[in-house]
């Protein structure tokens, strides 16, 4: 008999330890899973590196919890609408937090080195670039058949992938409509998998629509059913981003106004979702 994945947002949470290495899903302030990143914030959880090509609200959110001790990304910022995030900045300034700066690319071939199972990746296009002094997880190396210089980056294997999706079933099988970024590698890359998902469907839904499944269910370790859990950032074709949300968190950088921001999410983010037949 398969395990029972659905987990509450605590149970889940709880599969997270301090000094993991975290992938999270989505990208920019698209399908990021905020109700689960925030349950992190709430359970004080310490020292994590994150991963990801991509980020704002999420990684900004838990670098101004004090709960990252290491982030790897290509680009954290908000949207050109609400500016810089802050807290991740103040964060790398004061030393608090260690930046791996990437680009977008490397980090996607440093997962993709993990999920081939290799120890580095070539990055073609990354020849002269100050990046390369300045990350620890590049090298240059004479590659074997050309004699030539190429620069290569340490593989990413994260602990824990937590993506935010559509749809899956009960044993995890996940369907994301429209963009899928780099979500597909980072379940394949990571050692564990964690979904959040705006409704859990019955299997027979996808009996005759498999080449629509992101990603399968024998990956997946977890799942949490939470409606709008990707808020206030948005979900492609069931919700936007909560403007107001986000100018409001963007506008004030101390401790007081984050846990204005995570008292307001509280019930929110315990609402369950329901099981649909089909």
């Amino acid at each position: 008999m398969t395990a029972n994945k659905i987990k509450t947002l605590k149970e889940a949470v709880n599969l997270i330890e301090d000094k993991m290495t975290i992938a999270i899903g989505g990208n920019v302030l698209h399908r990021a899973p905020m109700a689960f990143v925030r349950e992190i914030v709430r359970s004080k959880k310490r020292d994590l590196r994150i991963v990801k090509t991509a980020g704002a609200h999420d990684v900004d959110l838990l670098c101004g919890s004090d709960c990252v001790s290491i982030v790897d990304a290509g680009f954290i910022s908000y949207e050109t609408e609400f500016g810089l995030a802050n807290h991740y900045r103040k964060a790398v300034e004061t030393g608090r937090i260690k930046a791996n700066e990437h680009a977008c690319y490397t980090v996607m071939c440093a997962l993709r080195a993990a999920k081939a199972g290799l120890n580095f990746m070539p990055v073609k296009g990354l020849v002269h670039s100050d990046l390369i002094a300045e990350n620890d997880y590049f090298r240059k190396i004479t590659d074997p058949f050309s004699g030539e210089s190429v620069t290569v980056v340490k593989s990413i294997n994260p602990d824990v992938a937590v993506i935010h999706v559509h749809e899956c079933d009960k044993e995890g099988n996940a369907v994301i409509y429209g963009p899928k970024f780099d979500d597909e590698l980072i379940s394949l890359s990571a050692k564990k998998v964690i979904l959040t998902t705006e409704k859990l469907v019955n299997k027979s839904k996808f009996s005759k629509q498999m080449q629509n499944i992101a990603i399968p269910g024998f990956l997946v370790d977890s799942i949490v059913v939470i409606p709008k859990g990707a808020s206030p950032c948005s979900c492609p074709g069931l919700y936007d981003i909560d403007e107001k949300i986000l100018k409001d968190f963007t506008s004030n950088c101390s401790k007081e106004h984050i846990e204005k921001y995570l008292a307001y999410y509280e019930v929110k983010d315990s609402v369950k979702g329901a099981f649909y037949s089909v």
